[in-house]
């Protein structure tokens, strides 16, 4: 199934989508001694909770210190996700992080740009960026981002969004970057609905100029709340495999996935972080259609979903829906 069904991808960060292969390999490249207690025998990370994960994923992003890492991490995910059909990903990227490996907000840009290209000219796949603020770094570091953002106006950035701790600072705080980005055209979407409940959700639809929520899987606590998500057509970034693997959910039984769907909710399959959550987007596609009940042509409909609410320019969104 998973390589026949086309797919696309809304939710994915990049640092988080780092193998411990390409760890080992940046960590070679750049004279850099790693800690031991990143990965096992299996290499599968290790981590507990979400803290020990933040953790983690702190460690193996250390193994990133040049131009020439964003530019590999980029294709080389890229190029894996062609192999299993897939035809567009939004990459969460974040200044804030490559500024903590030494990089300029140009310098990350260029790299991420880099690997975008040598994956389509190798694949075909698309790649396009949406720039993430860290919630957490807090609403003045988000402003700086989102100028940057806007000021160097490059055609792969179609987008900007928020990650981080949802238990700091409130949506509404980050309201001044958002609109800087919403004016300059750009789309937007934040984290909400995963750590914290519904409130964090209808935070977000009230105060940001958002279309889509990554994760808001906690909606479904609401009724109200996943009426109006149908009412205004907000997409969830939904990433299952990232939701069991931190106990947002204690098994898939309990995840909503399948009641967003049936309610009319517009909802699509992400990754985030997906080595760290021994998951992959076609792992998402297939545990759809063997745990959800999803069919064929339902799972295509999701990647048509996805399609649709991506942010990128109209004539590449033509393109990609032609290939459906």
């Amino acid at each position: 199934m998973n390589t026949i069904i086309p797919k696309a991808e809304l939710h994915l960060h990049l640092e988080g989508a780092m193998t411990p292969t390409l760890v080992r390999s940046f960590a070679k490249r750049n004279g850099l001694t790693l800690p031991d207690d990143i990965y096992d025998a299996q290499d599968r990370y290790i981590w507990r909770d979400f803290p020990e994960f933040l953790n983690s994923f702190d460690k193996a992003s250390a193994a990133i210190r040049t131009k020439q890492d964003y530019s590999d991490l980029t294709c080389s995910y890229l190029v894996e996700q062609a192999k299993v059909g897939t035809l567009y990903v939004e990459i969460f990227c974040s200044p804030t992080h490559a500024a903590s490996c030494g990089l300029s907000f140009d310098a990350h840009l260029e790299a991420v740009v880099d690997g975008i290209d040598r994956a389509e000219k190798e694949t075909g796949i698309i790649g396009r960026i949406i720039m993430t603020c860290v919630r957490h770094v807090g609403p003045d570091v988000a402003v700086k981002v989102a100028r940057e953002t806007v000021d160097c106006r490059h055609p792969y950035i179609v987008g900007f969004g928020m990650g981080g701790n949802e238990s700091m600072f409130t949506q509404e705080d980050f309201y001044p970057a958002f609109k800087i980005a919403r004016d300059a055209g750009l789309g937007c979407t934040t984290h909400a609905g995963e750590v914290e409940g519904p409130q964090s959700v209808w935070d977000a639809i009230e105060k940001l100029p958002v279309t889509r929520i990554g994760h808001g899987v906690r909606s479904i606590e609401d009724p109200k709340l996943v009426e109006t998500l149908v009412k205004r057509d907000i997409v969830l970034e939904v990433c299952p495999g990232s939701n069991i693997a931190l106990s947002v959910f204690p098994d898939y039984t309990s995840h909503p996935l399948r009641k967003f769907y049936d309610a009319g909710v517009k909802v699509t399959l992400g990754s985030d972080d997906p080595p760290f959550f021994f998951t992959s987007l076609a792992a998402e596609y297939q545990r759809a259609e063997e745990v959800f009940g999803f069919s064929p042509e339902e799972l295509g409909g999701l990647t048509r979903t996805a399609i649709e609410a991506a942010f990128v320019d109209d004539a590449t969104k033509a393109k990609l829906l032609a290939k459906l």
